[in-house]
């Protein structure tokens, strides 16, 4: 396996790679995974990182960077090197990203499947970050993206419209969505009454936003919806970079929020089920975007209200019943904060609603299951059908994470 990614650090594709790992290992098979020399290696029994470091380089930010150059360039070398020097003892070759462009150059050289890990469309992420639809790098991600998908035997599609996208390229392919849920959902009473005790000292309801604090995330927008009426909560921002974190509490300082909003940092991605529990709401503002993110799962199994934006990210999910839905526009957000807070039956309801359908849907079973689906089109892997999913499950409960 192939990651461009900080491996393991506590944002978006880093934890899907490291919970495909976890199902693959849960499913009796091993893994070796070649990715950045930034990350931490959270053991998963046969699991072995095979770090590529680029000397001087300790940090990447998310998104499309200068820095991910070298540092993709010592992940293709270094995978290289490792199939050049073991060219019999693996089954099977599973990118994610960007990575699919030398899976196309190597798997037919080295005889092996291909499994494409599509996270986003590369082109629409692009678009998110500010790039025009006719900026050469626009137009050269999808010429890369459209040779990765033709090249595959499997793509593993994180949500629907990829699967779309990837069966007009290469209609031979077998596509699967695999939406990126939690694999645990485990609280701790104590850290719950923990963060309880630190964000609610002025009494309010908590709201609770967890993620990046990229712009398109929307944050701007909700802090501008706090600013118009807060008297009612407090918002606690969970997740960012340090200096995204430092940029966010100077427009607190300059909105004069300090009182109603706290800038928490990162928390340990196990502490995450905790950390929603501790909340009265939970908001997720995003402007754009079509990738439905792990936190949309993670909120929905809380079972506390969601507050989201009505975008392709949200509503592929996420509906009326089980979220209070509303534009992005700081007026409409800040009346959906006020109503989730002020609580209620109705708004109980939806709560409820959501994590119901988190448990019959969007859970660890229906994930592991995905997966062994996906890896029985490749020759040498059980079909779906010889796969004790129990026994996965079991064995994927006792893992250390």
């Amino acid at each position: 396996m192939i990651s461009p990614h900080p491996t393991y650090s506590p944002r978006g594709t880093p934890i899907s790679v490291l919970n495909r790992c976890r199902a693959l290992s849960a499913l009796g098979h091993e893994v070796d995974l070649v990715t950045y020399g930034i990350g931490e290696d959270v053991p998963v029994p046969g699991l072995r990182y095979l770090r590529a470091p680029v000397p001087g380089m300790h940090q990447v930010k998310v998104g499309p960077s200068a820095a991910k150059l070298p540092l993709n360039t010592a992940v293709f070398a270094r995978a290289l090197m490792t199939l050049l020097r073991h060219p019999r003892r693996y089954h099977a070759l599973h990118t994610h990203e960007e990575a699919g462009i030398f899976g196309a150059l190597v798997a037919r050289v080295f005889r092996l499947p291909h499994i494409y890990d599509m996270g986003n469309d590369l082109d629409a992420v692009l678009g998110n970050y500010g790039f025009q639809p006719r900026h050469p790098l626009r137009k050269t991600a999808r010429l890369v993206e459209n040779i990765t998908i033709r090249s595959a035997d499997v793509v593993i599609a994180h949500f629907p419209s990829l699967v779309v996208r990837a069966r007009e390229v290469n209609p031979k392919a077998w596509c699967e969505v695999v939406y990126n849920v939690p694999l645990s959902s485990r609280v701790e009473p104590d850290l719950v009454a923990k963060y309880r005790d630190e964000w609610t000292a002025s009494s309010k309801p908590v709201v609770v936003y967890t993620g990046t604090l990229e712009t398109y995330q929307g944050i701007s927008n909700l802090l501008d919806a706090v600013a118009l009426d807060s008297s009612g909560y407090r918002l606690v921002l969970v997740g960012g970079s340090v200096p995204q974190q430092d940029a966010i509490r100077a427009q607190i300082r300059t909105a004069q929020l300090g009182d109603s909003v706290l800038v928490a940092g990162q928390l340990p991605s196990a502490h995450i089920p905790s950390c929603l529990a501790a909340a009265d709401a939970l908001v997720s503002p995003r402007s754009a975007g079509t990738n439905t993110p792990l936190k949309i799962f993670e909120y929905m199994h809380s079972g506390r209200p969601i507050v989201a934006t009505r975008v392709p990210s949200h509503t592929t999910v996420l509906d009326e019943d089980i979220a209070i839905l509303t534009s992005a526009a700081p007026s409409e957000l800040a009346a959906a904060l006020t109503k989730a807070t002020q609580g209620g039956p109705a708004v109980d309801a939806i709560g409820h609603a959501a994590r119901s359908r988190a448990k019959e849907h969007y859970g660890a079973t229906g994930y592991v299951r995905a997966i062994a689906n996906a890896y029985s089109h490749i020759a040498g892997f059980p079909e779906a059908g010889a796969v004790d999913i129990g026994d996965a499950i079991h064995r994927l409960g006792r893992q250390k994470i």
